[in-house]
């Protein structure tokens, strides 16, 4: 099963959380870090799960998440 993993960086390091799977979530310090860190946290989220939420899992529909360009202006 695919999830997508929103990552965000601030001057901590890395923070990660599966959107579909409340309260999943990691860190790292660099970018591969939290990479490895948020899909071990996802394993273990799944693992946790009775055989009734698993099978509620696998009936959610897939969600994509795709970057978007705008334009910003900025008034002087």
């Amino acid at each position: 099963m695919i999830f997508n993993a929103i990552i965000e960086q601030d001057e901590y390091g890395y923070f990660a959380k599966i959107p579909e799977l409340e309260g999943c979530v990691s860190q790292g310090e660099t970018y591969e870090e939290v990479l490895k860190n948020i899909k071990e946290a996802l394993e273990l989220y799944i693992e946790s799960l009775s055989q009734e939420e698993k099978r509620e899992l696998l009936k959610r529909k897939v969600v994509t998440v795709t970057p978007l360009e705008v334009e910003l202006k900025v008034a002087n």
